[in-house]
């Protein structure tokens, strides 16, 4: 199976970004408190990490 750098950080970043709507989702649908603030922001962290991740993929 040939798994390298490039594909290992491809589904790296597909993981994070599906999580970080995930978690927007739960924040903007499920939890209309304060809590659902953290939710979001941790979502837009999963985001940004995803982005990164996307953006090393050809320069490793």
């Amino acid at each position: 199976m040939g798994i390298n750098k490039n594909t290992i950080l491809g589904w790296a970043s597909f993981i994070m970004f599906i999580m970080g709507l995930l978690l927007i989702g739960l924040g903007a649908f499920r939890y209309n408190e304060v809590a659902g603030w953290g939710f979001a922001a941790v979502g837009v962290g999963f985001l940004a990490n995803g982005w990164v991740f996307s953006s090393l993929k050809g320069r490793l």
